[in-house]
Order: C-alpha cells, then sequence, then structure tokens
C-alpha cells in the first residue's frame, strides 16, 4: 500500500487534452521526466494511492505544462476522472532528482494563504526551514507574520489559483 509520507507532489492534472485520453499535468518539475526511469505517477482515488503507468508523455510549448498519457486510459471521459487531482511520483526520486526540493516547503512561496476562520492573511513572501519547526513568512497587513507550518494545519490547496487555506491555532495571529 502506498501511503502520502513516501510521495511528493509534483503537480496537478487540470482537463483532459484531446479526445484520446492525454492529461494536461501542470508542474514545476517537468525536467524531472528527464532523469526518471520510473514510468508511472500516482494519484488519490478513493482514498487510496494508485500507481498508473505512463503510456506517452510529451511536453506542451508552455514548460510548466507536460502531456500525460496513461495506460488503459484510453478517451475523455476516462481522462476527466484525473482532473484537478494532484499527481505524485515517489519521494526517493525527487531525493535522487533535486534533494533542495524534496520536501521542500519553498513550492509554496506566492501562493496566497487564507485561514478558515480569520479568512485572507497575505501571500508567502518565505520558507524559513532553519528551524525544527518551518514558518511561513506572509505579508499580513503590511506586516510580517510568521506561520508555523505543518501537513495537518493545512484544509486544502487550490494550485490552481495558488491558493492554500489552513486551520491555524486560535489566537496565533495575535502574537
Amino acid at each position: 500500500m502506498i501511503r502520502k509520507e513516501e510521495l511528493f507532489q509534483i503537480g496537478y492534472f487540470s482537463k483532459p487534452h484531446g479526445i484520446k485520453g492525454e492529461l494536461s499535468l501542470h508542474t514545476d518539475y517537468a525536467e524531472v521526466f528527464d532523469e526518471i526511469e520510473e514510468s508511472y505517477l500516482v494519484c488519490e482515488m478513493d482514498g487510496l494511492f494508485v500507481p498508473f503507468f505512463i503510456d506517452t508523455l510529451r511536453s506542451k510549448k508552455n514548460a510548466s505544462v507536460v502531456l500525460v498519457k496513461f495506460e488503459n486510459v484510453d478517451n475523455e471521459l476516462a481522462a476527466k476522472k484525473f482532473s484537478n487531482k494532484a499527481a505524485y511520483c515517489p519521494l526517493e526520486i525527487m531525493r535522487d532528482y533535486s534533494p533542495e526540493d524534496a520536501g521542500s516547503w519553498d513550492f509554496f512561496i506566492g501562493y496566497c494563504v487564507a485561514d478558515r476562520l480569520m479568512g485572507e492573511l497575505g501571500e508567502v513572501t518565505e520558507v524559513d526551514e532553519s528551524t525544527i519547526n518551518t514558518l511561513f513568512k506572509i505579508n499580513y497587513q503590511g506586516k510580517e507574520l510568521l506561520v508555523p507550518m505543518a501537513e495537518e494545519l493545512i484544509v486544502s490547496v487550490d494550485h490552481e489559483n495558488r491558493q492554500l487555506t489552513v486551520s491555524l491555532p486560535e489566537g496565533l495571529i495575535d502574537l
């Protein structure tokens, strides 16, 4: 069984590309496909992380989009099941490819952070991983706000709109 802790999110699928089952994968890690020998990506389906073997892969003019065709996904209807789903690869691949990126929170720089109760906090301007607690530096009402970040605080991620919704402990923003 594949666990989320064993995976690195490399991007997300938007909508099918054409009618033959090709998918648009939005990623900042397109070059990783040139380096790896693995021929699969992992997606969460019905609460389980499932590997899907790549049949073909090609770059689009937009450097951050890769067109992926999985084995046995041969039409638009089958491809739609992947729309708006995160795409993962095994964490060890990213560690081998680029150690500084594997598990890095830097991916969220530029994302707008909103607290579930407080609303919009601001944009992540920097990530501080120098201590045991990863901190997001957020421009909050003209001041720098340091927000501890952990997966258990994340409510949702919208990569297309670069939005991160969190549930921060009560009173944290007032510190």
